[in-house]
């Protein structure tokens, strides 16, 4: 196993950050590893946002779900989905362009957490933590404000950086499915009652029903949840050809 995919196999989201700062040559090297991500058309169909206003950042950490280490994050970066310089670019240049819907919509929004992801693995070669925060899609007319969005960019996901504490360099990275439950040839299979319990239950090692009832309600039948929801389907709105 080479080092690029041992430290795939090592990253763990942490929350908790020592008071080393990130240096700027550091922080340079994350933002240029973003930008050579993979990307639809070499479009770079995204906008990252350096967020260093403290104030911004205690903003964000009641606005996202009330995560208070967001403030506390030495480095914090929203990667928006931009269609916005696109369609003014074909506007500049003559093109007519028609108005950009909901597959351009999610074509800037991969654009984005593809380069979100190289972010994060550079971050990680050089001992720096990350935690992603897709609370940044809730609240959207109030993120659409607080960040001064046009009409076609859309925060998709919010990075917090920081050094690792040794408790978070410590602590146990949560276990992932079998391969077989997430890999499959050709085809998608379709999956037995006994099959997705004893896939999920081995995931978090105790009894499935009492973990899924805690987990649905925590998460999927929660108000961030809905929230969530409720404000991609008004950025969507803005992406309706």
């Amino acid at each position: 196993m080479n080092e690029i995919i041992k430290s795939l196999f090592a990253r763990k989201s942490i929350r908790s950050y020592t008071n080393q700062e990130i240096s700027p040559q550091c922080k340079e090297e994350i933002l240029r590893a973003a930008m050579e991500a993979p990307t639809a058309g070499n479009q770079q169909m995204y906008t990252i946002l350096d967020i260093t206003s403290q104030e911004l950042k205690e903003r964000l950490s009641v606005t996202c779900d009330n995560q208070p280490f967001i403030a506390k994050g030495k480095m914090v970066l929203i990667f928006c989905a931009d269609f916005q310089k696109w369609y003014q670019a074909f506007s500049i240049a003559g093109c007519n362009p028609r108005k950009p819907g909901p597959g351009d919509f999610l074509l800037a929004v991969e654009d984005a957490a593809i380069a979100a992801q190289n972010a994060v693995t550079a971050a990680q070669s050089l001992g720096i933590g990350s935690c992603y925060i897709g609370d940044i899609m809730e609240n959207y007319e109030i993120h659409k404000e607080l960040l001064n969005l046009p009409e076609f960019v859309f925060p998709a996901l919010m990075l917090v950086f920081g050094y690792p504490t040794p408790q978070q360099q410590e602590r146990e990275k949560p276990r992932r499915t079998p391969l077989d439950f997430i890999v499959h040839e050709n085809t998608y299979p379709r999956f037995s009652p006994e099959e997705i319990r004893e896939s999920i239950a081995d995931l978090k090692g105790e009894d499935f029903d009492s973990w899924m009832e805690r987990f649905c309600k925590r998460k999927y039948q929660a108000d961030f949840s809905l929230e969530m929801s409720r404000s991609v389907a008004a950025a969507l709105k803005n992406f309706q050809e």
